[in-house]
């Protein structure tokens, strides 16, 4: 990704907090968690999209390092996709993992900013924007150029995190209980203004664009880390942004607080506690071009 905060193009977890961000290095790492985490809430959206015939090609706009990517080639064998980004490094990661997979021959890789001009694209049958739509900087705009790309008949599905994961109960940690909700506080400011269509309610969005909406559904996403491992890096990743976020805006007792959450070697890490769990919902919706 070229600009974290609002960059269109790039999809998987939502984790643009602000341009105060780490590397794209970073970002990458949290892509890959969110996608091994949350492999099975995505695989069941695959097969409830309401598909008249399985698409031969399909379009990843925002695909990130490619966890709805692979999660399409897996449920479409016959399938191609096109995956869309904004970041070179994340697409170089796509395609390494595609060839480590055997499925290289099945992926195409398209650098571009979709708040520009769009590349030629084909003509698929489905298109899938996870995660990235509420960061393009013309949502309608962005609908309508879908809507005249799909294929007759084809289907757009857009995925959405209602929120930035949780990953703590209310009351943790012991001596600071609220951290994580103190920490989004601090930075509800500046995520409207960075990220205004997130939490949006697409399906007028979509019928307006001529779209016919056939399906909507939301998933309740709560991974309980005590039988998962990687529950425990993903939050220790997604914390570490925060922090990278929220730093300037923390009372220095909640700061503290957070750095032992964050320490590897501190008995209060993320990673030694029983109770980090991935709590969010998804929503989906898909529509139909007539």
């Amino acid at each position: 990704m070229t600009h974290a905060s609002s960059h269109p193009a790039h999809g998987g977890a939502d984790h643009h907090l602000s341009p105060h961000e780490p590397d794209a290095d970073g970002q990458a790492e949290i892509l890959d968690l969110d996608a091994e985490v949350l492999g099975a809430h995505t695989a069941s959206i695959t097969e409830w999209l309401p598909l008249k015939e399985k698409p031969r090609h399909i379009v990843d706009l925002g695909c990130g390092t490619g966890a709805g990517t692979f999660a399409l080639l897996s449920r479409f064998p016959d399938a191609r996709v096109t995956a869309v980004d904004t970041s070179a490094s994340h697409l170089h990661r796509l395609r390494a993992r595609a060839e480590a997979l055997g499925v290289a021959d099945r992926v195409r890789t398209v650098q571009a900013d979709l708040d520009a001009a769009w590349p030629d694209l084909g003509r698929p049958e489905l298109v899938w924007a996870s995660a990235s739509m509420h960061h393009m900087a013309d949502p309608d705009r962005t609908l309508g150029k879908v809507h005249d790309l799909l294929a007759s008949g084809g289907l757009f599905a857009v995925v959405e995190l209602a929120d930035f994961p949780r990953f703590l109960p209310a009351d943790a940690p012991e001596e600071r209980p609220g951290l994580e909700e103190r920490c989004h506080a601090a930075l509800a400011h500046d995520a409207a203004a960075h990220v205004p269509h997130r939490g949006a309610d697409w399906g007028p969005k979509l019928a307006a664009a001529e779209f016919t909406v056939e399906g909507e559904r939301t998933i309740t996403v709560n991974v309980d880390g005590s039988r998962d491992e990687s529950v425990g890096r993903y939050a220790l990743s997604s914390l570490k942004r925060l922090r990278g976020s929220a730093a300037h805006a923390l009372a220095s007792e909640d700061l503290g607080a957070l750095d032992r959450l964050l320490d590897t070697e501190s008995p209060f890490s993320l990673l030694r506690r029983s109770d980090v769990a991935v709590r969010t919902e998804r929503t989906v919706w898909a529509a139909r071009r007539a």
